[in-house]
């Protein structure tokens, strides 16, 4: 029996995502997504209803502002306390977790999917997933970007605009494009 596409990108096999189900999950997504960022503040609360419905797992005490945009919400996992600023972005065709404590600044942009490098491939719509994890007590600067397979350790901090591409150590401080090691506790 053939895997469906769904089932590659969870998988991590190289899969098209020009598919009716993946069309489908990201579209219930959307509908979270926009009531998350059309309700009122106070009748949105921390996270809107359909958004907190969406998520894998969610901690206590977790804050996403407005506007916030995801792909598919579903593999998403937030510890206790997370706070995500306004305008971030989480494309999590792979798991995405995000450790207790952690706060990302405006803007955080994190990516899972990389698309094939073949233009053909690419044209047809192939790409692959890698998760993310962010791990407890990580505060990740304004418009940021973390690429798909990082792990960011504990209490590491991420300067602003940073382009994150590998891994960032337990403790570690990284900045710049590609990020590079500038401090550590």
């Amino acid at each position: 029996m053939t895997a469906s596409e769904r089932e590659k990108m969870i998988a991590g096999e190289w899969y098209c995502c020009l598919d009716a189900e993946l069309d489908e999950l990201r579209a219930a997504a959307r509908r979270a997504v926009h009531e998350h960022n059309t309700l009122p503040p106070d009748e949105r609360g921390s996270m809107a209803p359909a958004l907190k419905g969406l998520f894998a797992a969610i901690g206590e005490d977790c804050f996403i502002e407005a506007p916030f945009h995801c792909s598919y919400g579903r593999n998403i996992t937030l510890g206790a306390r997370v706070y995500l600023n306004a305008g971030c972005t989480i494309l999590d065709s792979a798991p995405v977790a995000i450790g207790n404590g952690s706060m990302l600044g405006p803007g955080v942009h994190i990516y899972c999917a990389e698309h094939h490098k073949d233009v053909a491939l690419r044209r047809a719509g192939l790409e692959i997933a890698r998760p993310v994890t962010i791990g407890h007590d990580v505060w990740i600067g304004g418009g940021a970007t973390i690429l798909a397979g990082v792990t960011v350790g504990d209490g590491a901090i991420v300067g602003a605009g940073a382009v994150v591409t590998r891994d960032v150590a337990v403790g570690a401080t990284v900045a710049g494009n590609p990020a590079r090691v500038i401090g550590r506790r």
